[in-house]
């Protein structure tokens, strides 16, 4: 792949997960504030992997906002591109656990300021300079940043980087379902690289059979080179060009929660293919891809928050050894 200054940069949300954590004195419940967003989380999780990450986006000129501008920037993500907006407010989401580690989500976002980003803000010439974009749907929710969304992702695909997609679907946040499909739609027809978990590949197709749902997709959609299905505590699948493999989780216990997992998984994929590229993978190849994938997804669930609670690289290879 072509030399440029940054590996992946990423577009969308950037907020706090206020995360369930015990009760007061008064047995009222605590709430962490957890610096997240996937988008953001991915490239915390690209950071340990020691690759150069941008994140382009918009919060709030608020204590939140300079909260997770600073929280991202000391996990070594360049924040240059980050946009304060002086009169909508940080989007925040508060996080209920269950105790098999599922959320629930409760976003304050009507409006966020992740959602005020306009095409004219965007950093075009540093998307032109990274090798891989990386994008999902909450940046899609609404017209003026879908707007910001498919004008970066034009420019990404002009300068000839790859185009990785998670449509990372929170249903309370659309109009309607059917526009959350119509924008999904958009993005499984511009990625090279997909990571979709198992929910969003049936809400999709129909499908709650993994193999007839990815066909379905892969074959409507040929652009997606690299297609990878996340199935929870069971593993996940990838799915490259005649080839089909499937790796169980990591299951040693210990879960906290689930934030972040699936970024985490996300980001290892795309580290992956910043090393070995998209061409004349093997099944070796795949199924060493989703075991770091795996396993690092499992070392974030045994912590709270995301962004703060990525696995080094040394954490991950001592669980697979």
């Amino acid at each position: 792949m072509t030399e440029k200054r940054f590996d992946v940069i990423a577009l969308g949300e950037l907020l706090v997960d206020f995360t369930e954590n015990g009760l007061s004195g008064q047995g009222n419940t605590l709430f962490e504030a957890n610096p997240g967003g996937a988008p953001c989380n991915v490239l915390a999780m690209l950071k340990k992997l020691d690759r150069s990450c941008a994140f382009v986006g918009k919060v709030g000129e608020d204590m939140f906002g300079h909260l997770l501008r600073d929280v991202a920037a000391e996990a070594g993500i360049c924040m240059d591109y980050l946009v304060f907006d002086p009169e909508v407010r940080t989007t925040l989401a508060f996080v209920k656990t269950f105790p098999n580690g599922d959320r629930d989500f409760s976003f304050y976002r009507n409006p966020g300021a992740d959602m005020m980003l306009t095409p004219e803000e965007l950093p075009l010439n540093a998307i032109g300079d990274s090798r891989i974009f990386h994008f999902g749907t909450l940046s899609m929710t609404h017209e003026g940043v879908r707007g910001a969304t498919c004008r970066a992702i034009d420019a990404a695909k002009g300068s000839g980087a790859l185009i990785s997609f998670d449509p990372n679907l929170r249903p309370p946040l659309w109009n309607g379902l059917e526009e959350a499909r119509t924008q999904i739609e958009y993005g499984l027809a511009r990625c090279d690289i997909l990571k979709i978990a198992d929910n969003e590949l049936e809400f999709m197709t129909g499908e709650s059979d993994f193999d007839k749902g990815a066909a379905i997709l892969r074959e409507k959609y040929p652009n997606i080179r690299l297609f990878n299905v996340t199935a929870g505590a069971e593993g996940s699948y990838s799915y490259y060009e005649d080839k089909r493999v499937f790796v169980p989780a990591c299951k040693l216990g210990g879960v906290i929660e689930t934030t972040g997992a699936g970024d985490t998984f996300c980001a290892c994929v795309l580290n992956f293919v910043l090393e070995r590229g998209l061409d004349g993978l093997t099944e070796e190849d795949l199924t060493g891809m989703l075991r770091f994938a795996n396993t690092a997804a499992y070392l974030v669930t045994t912590r709270k928050g995301a962004i703060r609670s990525m696995p080094e690289r040394a954490d991950v290879m001592a669980l697979l050894q």
